[in-house]
Parts: C-alpha cells; sequence; structure tokens
C-alpha cells in the first residue's frame, strides 16, 4: 500500500452530489458496517490507495464502484477538495466533489457498507443540525470536542465532517454546477 513521507497512508474519497426530483441538492453518504475500527460511522464513500490505482482520483472512483456501484460513467469530477489528516488512522485523505446519475438501487458491498445516505444539503445547513460533544474512544488518549452534523439518528463526523464542513455552503450558493 503506497505511504506518503512521514508514513501516512493515502486514501481517496468521492464527494457524490445529486439534484433530487424537487430540485433539492443532495449528498451522498455512506453508514459504514460495524465491523472495522469506523464500524457504524457515516463516511464518503472511498478507501485507501492500492498500487493499481495511477492517481487518487481513480481510487476514488474505484472505491465508489465497489462500496455502492457507482459507475464512472456515472460521475462527473467538478474538484479536487483540500486535503485532510485523520486524527486517529493516520490517512492522508484526497476528496473529489462529484456531480452524479444515482442508479436506481444502490449496490452495497455488505462487509463495508450497511446503507447508502442521501442527505438534503439544506437539512445539513440548518442550524439545528449542527452540534458538538465531547467523545473518547479507545484509540483516543484523552476525550475531545468534536463537532458534527445530524444526519437522521447518525452523526456525521471526523475527517467526513472535516470535508463536509466548508463545502455545504459553498454547495447551497450555487459554485458549482449541480
Amino acid at each position: 500500500m503506497p505511504r506518503m513521507a512521514g508514513g501516512r497512508r493515502e486514501a481517496a474519497v468521492l464527494v457524490p452530489v445529486f439534484r433530487d426530483g424537487a430540485g433539492g441538492l443532495r449528498l451522498v453518504l455512506v453508514r459504514r458496517s460495524e465491523a472495522g475500527i469506523h464500524g457504524g460511522q457515516l463516511a464518503f464513500p472511498g478507501g485507501r490507495r492500492e498500487v493499481r490505482d495511477r492517481t487518487l482520483r481513480e481510487t476514488a472512483l474505484r472505491e465508489a464502484e465497489e462500496e455502492i456501484g457507482l459507475t464512472p460513467a456515472a460521475v462527473t469530477i467538478l474538484a479536487e477538495l483540500p486535503r485532510v489528516e485523520t486524527l486517529t488512522s493516520n490517512h492522508r485523505i484526497a476528496p473529489f466533489l462529484a456531480h452524479i446519475v444515482p442508479p436506481a438501487r444502490w449496490h452495497l458491498q455488505a462487509t463495508e457498507v450497511a446503507e447508502v445516505i442521501e442527505a438534503r444539503v439544506a437539512d445539513l445547513l440548518d442550524p439545528g443540525a449542527h452540534g458538538e460533544a465531547i467523545e473518547h474512544f479507545p484509540t483516543w488518549p484523552r476525550p475531545r470536542r468534536i463537532q458534527f452534523y445530524r444526519v437522521g439518528r447518525h452523526r456525521l463526523w471526523g475527517a467526513s465532517y472535516r470535508i463536509a464542513e466548508p463545502l455545504l455552503a459553498r454547495l447551497a450558493a450555487g459554485d458549482w454546477e449541480v
């Protein structure tokens, strides 16, 4: 698996957006299956770069197809977003904003993805959707304050929050043609 200087592992995610039938802007998230270090957490489809991936863009596209059945033909990359480093798992993530044509039915890789959530951007921008809490996890040396978005009964936090937070207002403002 490719590593960067300093030992960080390279990863990439697709940040899929589309307009629903009512014209509302939707952000596609996955809820990870319970197994693994990120079990049950909300995230964007993506994962570690593999040796066969020539670019991180290829990683994001490959992972989205593997995890949720989103074919590259249904994806138009709009922008490469600022990289985000994880605090616990030692990854440097390259996020790619993409306009998508969602499939009639998502095809989940059950070992990695429990469900796909098509979150409304307007709902995430509602002040009531934003929260913070002090959390402590076994891999953390001490409790930390985290910020998150409420997405139904789940929370979008961590690296995924740090990708979404500066992006949501720009999406709503129409910075990209979606």
